[in-house]
């Protein structure tokens, strides 16, 4: 039986298809799709605003102690457009489905989602404000054992993330290393035996564990001195002094006696409080770009959306999480809320062009556009995703190191 030609519909419905079942990572964050484009199209640059859960203090006793609702919002840009273009005769496009998508789509859709998972992976970088690893008797990083990824997981406990949904994304060597040491621990012989045959790890340790190419490597400053100028400072910048060295976008940094707290309790963890720092500082800079904000208690009162017990001392020195200039995986602990990719519909043109055709599927919107060159004969197909991402709740997220 002679094969129909291939419709754009067609084709860009199995485009999208392949799509969720492509990228581990991608498929494992939170995706957002804004329908209020669908009839006019999406621009670069469309705004979208994501509501932030709401934080309240508790109070004791029967008197009522008022307090306002305060909600907090971020704002995700969709701005980034990618695509895959491919060239194919009348000929080419006569052929089956299952074929078309064997041959030409599922190549063009794995290349695509794997350029948008290092893009959003590398938002790691500056997102990302708590770490753990494990380390060799001279404090340098060697690979993770079953305690240090439990404690990513307690991390996230006490930063109030849900617990049904954890995934944990490994770099190829760290996973290879991490089935090697957790075999043995770990008890239903099922899971062994998977682990076995496929060289990965599944499900263990309240996590799904997945394992990706785009993990990041991080190259840690140099800071290797540097003090807090004027107590008593909140927010997002830090004014310092005394510094010597750099920081990277990236790091993660402490200052003395500043601890994290509980998110629900607003009691100390009895652990320094984690900064990521989020713009590189040079030789001899004043001041640091952090996050999380510095929000300490007021007059010994809990607040709302407090994440230090106190603020840092006049003084106060600043530590490096990891050791100067050390190079390490940025393996990472995430539950899915904590990022965010939202996609939107492109303008699809009604003139100019032999077919188009624009599908969603589960939260993810495609375009596709053809044309034709009549001097080759040629079929100029080209397939687009304009989306944006965001790392809307860096504290449910955690970097757990890996020597390379």
């Amino acid at each position: 039986m002679a094969n129909s030609l291939l419709t754009i519909n067609m084709i860009t419905r199995e485009a999208v298809r392949l799509w969720k079942n492509t990228n581990a990572f991608i498929q494992n964050i939170d995706q957002q799709y804004d329908d209020s484009f669908a009839k006019v199209g999406a621009k670069i640059g469309t705004q979208l605003r994501v509501r932030l859960p709401n934080d309240y203090t508790v109070r004791t006793g029967a008197a009522a102690q008022i307090q306002d609702t305060t909600e907090q919002s971020t704002t995700l840009v969709v701005a980034t457009q990618q695509g895959v273009d491919v060239s194919f005769s009348s000929v080419d496009r006569t052929m089956s489905l299952d074929d078309y998508s064997e041959r030409v789509l599922a190549p063009c859709i794995n290349n695509l989602a794997g350029a948008i998972a290092a893009n959003i992976m590398s938002g790691v970088e500056g997102g990302i404000c708590n770490l753990v690893s494990n380390t060799d008797s001279n404090g340098n990083i060697i690979s993770p054992i079953l305690s240090t990824f439990l404690n990513a997981g307690a991390t996230l406990d006490t930063n109030s993330a849900p617990t049904g949904r954890r995934k944990i994304v490994n770099d190829p060597f760290t996973q290879a290393r991490t089935v090697g040491t957790l075999t043995g621990l770990l008890n239903p012989i099922t899971d062994i035996s998977r682990q076995y045959t496929t060289g990965t790890m599944a499900q263990a340790i309240g996590f799904e564990w997945m394992m990706d190419q785009t993990v990041l490597k991080h190259t840690t400053g140099t800071l290797s001195a540097g003090t807090v100028s004027g107590g008593g400072q909140t927010g997002l910048t830090v004014t310092v002094t005394g510094t010597t060295g750099t920081l990277v976008i990236g790091d993660i940094i402490t200052f003395a006696n500043v601890n994290a707290v509980n998110r629900i309790t607003k009691t100390t963890t009895g652990q320094l409080r984690q900064f990521v720092v989020t713009a590189a500082a040079t030789s001899g800079f004043t001041s640091i770009s952090i996050y999380p904000a510095i929000v300490p208690p007021v007059g010994g009162n809990q607040v709302q959306y407090q994440t230090t017990d106190s603020s840092p001392a006049n003084g106060a020195a600043i530590t490096l999480a990891t050791p100067a200039s050390s190079i390490f995986r940025k393996n990472i602990a995430y539950t899915t809320e904590a990022i965010t990719m939202a996609t939107a519909d492109l303008v699809l043109p009604q003139q100019g062009i032999v077919e188009g055709a624009r599908e969603s599927f589960d939260n993810i919107s495609m375009r596709m556009i053809t044309d034709y060159t009549v001097g080759t004969d040629q079929l100029i197909t080209r397939l687009d995703v304009l989306y944006g991402y965001l790392y809307v709740r860096p504290e449910w997220a955690c970097v757990i190191c890996d020597a390379i």
